[in-house]
């Protein structure tokens, strides 16, 4: 599953946006009926995941952390249940509940990220206030690419 690219869009005055049609064909075609939201770790963003990849991460982290380690069971479930799980309805549509719509400072307008396995949900200012400028982009990609 390979989302890529990025699309503006609007949520209505209820909180739902229309979830892209290129992204729906995408989890259509890997047969993913189920999506998994939740608020970014590091960014000022939410990111939808398609219910498998949820489980894979799930799955990745259950084994690098100990049950009997208090923080990492805290870190786990911290994790795990800040989520909220979306349906797409008969349009496409989703709903962004307002608390997460507050966490990632979502107003009207927002853009769907492909981020390969999963989306992210910018509101539009955030979105553009996180990009690099051209230079500053091209000389971290051409750091993290060097070959030693």
């Amino acid at each position: 599953m390979r989302f890529l690219g990025n699309i503006e869009a609007k949520i209505d005055a209820k909180g739902r946006a229309f979830l892209p049609a290129s992204f729906r064909k995408i989890l259509q075609a890997g047969g993913e009926e189920g999506l998994v939201l939740r608020k970014d770790v590091f960014q000022s963003c939410l990111v939808l995941y398609p219910e498998s990849v949820w489980n894979e991460q799930m799955d990745a982290m259950r084994q690098r952390l100990n049950r009997w380690n208090k923080q990492q069971q805290q870190v786990f479930r911290q994790f795990v249940s800040e989520v909220e799980l979306i349906t797409l309805d008969g349009n496409g549509r989703f709903l962004i509940p307002k608390r997460y719509q507050r966490l990632a400072a979502i107003e009207q307008d927002i853009k769907f990220v492909g981020m390969g396995d999963t989306i992210e949900i910018w509101g539009l200012k955030k979105a553009e206030e996180q990009q690099m400028s051209a230079d500053d982009f091209s000389n971290a990609l051409e750091e993290l690419m060097a070959v030693e």
